[in-house]
């Protein structure tokens, strides 16, 4: 249907018109109409925006921010009739005190934007913009909001942007309308499970089932032989469906008792299929001698069980009950939430089992190279050279990373590619720490810290005498100085060897023994060493030229 037939000016009508859904950026005007986009949907970055201004200006106004409110939301797969079905709420709430609200004949259909076809209409989330103040029977005034949600499933949303748009409109309604097509399949009830976990991950201090009313609206019912249309076919329908056995599945049992848990009340509701008309015809606008006399039957008896004042739930969060201004900060804390990185990312159940099946194909390759590892340097064996250990590394990690590419694995080439590179990364820290154990079992390595401090307090020793007897008084006091630490490192080392207290001081003191060792001594001691080397060449070479020259001499002579 197009924008402008739904929003052709009759003066009879009761419902006001509408234009098209203004820009985030434009002005929300409040004295017409309208759907408003509170949620905003950014599909290049797959994120959500909550537009404060928009919200505040609808739920903030003065006759209404004091006021308990009550938050209906449709939710469900894309082009199921979400926003067909909210327009027929709107006729209702403006035309409740009239038994003829469901409107005229020829009257075409206005409110939220919907139309025929394959492809999404709403994004995000939408409400209408006027808050509707209606009496219950006990005398209390209650705001009524009706929210529009983005259609799951579609060819441009993941699976996190449907759980984010669901969990959004679950947390914040007290009632949520779950639009679905013919059945409740059991694919439905798995999604409905993911999503209200991931609402309920987001919800803390949860005492108690921490989302109210879900209706299960269930459309084109095409079995009124085996349950009745309406509220208590569909009341028979969902016990059958949500029935725990005995002799289920054990992960059947779990979604069923999952959704229970997170419920306050659970209903279902049968509508008849609308007719060949709304299905077929491109110019269908909503006109009601278009639709089958049985879903308008039904439609008379879903409507005011929703939204007549006898029957209207208050939204509550935790026990208390939440008002238009509350609203507006739970919102706000809420898309905080979901634009952050504290929740994890919920994923189709293809790649939640391709994940798994890849990880435990990593666990039992990082298991056969440390068992490996274990048998050559690990517990008490002795201590092994580092180039033998380094070669038995290489040849565990070959044979680990064999054993990987082994398993079956879910996920294709591209996503197995990854899972590799993470278990190298982690073999290569298991090795570390297999080097430090293997160094820890040399007795020159265990003793070289107490090397260092002695070598320290030596070398301190006998410039200090030096530079003493030269009368560089100020060189000979530093240096003991350096004396005095080193001693002081050297005993308390020792005594954390000993108690295995304060072990973060002998850490430091091993690494700062380390430093010296590596950046003064151990150059000074390969300088050492191949100046030694080099003299030895030098005799040796004169020694056998010597011995050369003797012989010949004493040939010459004989």
């Amino acid at each position: 249907m197009k924008q402008g037939k739904l929003y052709e000016e009759e003066e009879d009508d009761a419902l006001p018109d509408s234009d098209a859904l203004p820009d985030s950026d434009d002005e929300v005007e409040l004295d017409k109409p309208r759907p408003i986009q509170i949620v905003l949907a950014h599909e290049d970055d797959h994120n959500f925006e909550l537009d404060e201004s928009a919200l505040e200006k609808i739920l903030l106004q003065e006759h209404i921010k004091d006021l308990n409110i009550v938050v209906v939301s449709v939710a469900g797969a894309f082009r199921k009739g979400k926003s067909f079905l909210l327009d027929f709420m709107l006729r209702y709430m403006y035309n409740r005190t009239s038994p003829c609200w469901i409107g005229g004949n020829t009257e075409p259909l206005t409110g939220f934007t919907w139309r025929g076809g394959c492809e999404r209409e709403t994004t995000g989330i939408q409400i209408w913009s006027e808050v509707f103040v209606i009496e219950k029977p006990n005398g209390t005034k209650v705001a009524v909001l009706l929210m529009d949600t983005q259609g799951a499933f579609d060819s441009q949303s993941t699976i996190k942007d449907c759980a984010t748009v669901f969990a959004l409109s679950t947390m914040t309604s007290s009632v949520q309308v779950y639009n679905l097509s013919q059945n409740i399949q059991e694919d439905d009830l798995q999604h409905l499970q993911l999503f209200t976990e991931y609402g309920r991950l987001a919800m803390e201090e949860i005492y108690q089932k921490p989302f109210q009313t879900l209706m299960f609206l269930i459309r084109d019912w095409s079995y009124p032989y085996e349950h009745a249309y309406g509220l208590e076919g569909g009341r028979k329908f969902l016990e059958k469906r949500l029935q725990v056995k005995q002799n289920q599945h054990e992960e059947l049992q779990n979604v069923r008792k999952h959704i229970h848990s997170c419920f306050s009340n659970l209903g279902c509701f049968l509508l008849p299929h609308p007719g060949l008309k709304v299905a077929t015809n491109p110019n269908f606008d909503g006109r009601l001698n278009d639709i089958d006399e049985d879903f308008k039957n039904e439609l008379r008896n879903l409507i005011p069980l929703l939204l007549a004042p006898e029957n209207l739930v208050e939204k509550e969060i935790s026990g208390s009950k939440v008002t238009c201004r509350d609203l507006v900060e739970y919102f706000k804390a809420y898309i905080k939430i979901y634009q952050g990185e504290e929740l994890p990312h919920p994923k189709s159940m293809l790649q939640a089992t391709a994940e798994a099946n890849n990880l435990a194909a990593v666990a039992g390759a990082k298991d056969l190279y440390s068992k490996g590892m274990e048998q050559v340097c690990g517990g008490d064996k002795p201590y092994l050279a580092p180039s033998d250990l380094e070669q038995k590394h290489q040849d565990f990690r070959e044979s680990a990373i064999r054993h990987f590419r082994s398993v079956k694995k879910m996920g294709g080439e591209e996503f197995c590619r990854r899972y590799q590179e993470q278990l190298e990364g982690e073999i290569e820290e298991i090795y570390a720490n297999f080097v430090k154990h293997n160094d820890g079992k040399n007795i020159f390595y265990a003793a070289r810290t107490p090397a260092t401090l002695f070598a320290v307090m030596f070398a301190m020793y006998i410039i200090s005498g030096l530079t003493g007897f030269l009368g560089m008084n100020s060189i000979a006091a530093l240096c003991n100085l350096v004396l005095g630490m080193a001693l002081i490192s050297f005993c308390t080392w020792a005594y954390v060897k000993y108690s295995g207290e304060f072990r973060e001081v002998g850490t430091a003191i091993d690494q700062i023994a380390e430093a010296i060792w590596e950046q003064v001594l151990k150059p000074m001691s390969d300088n050492l060493m191949e100046d030694h080397m080099r003299q030895s060449v030098k005799n040796s070479i004169k020694a056998g030229l010597t011995e050369q020259v003797a012989h010949h001499a004493r040939l010459k002579t004989d």
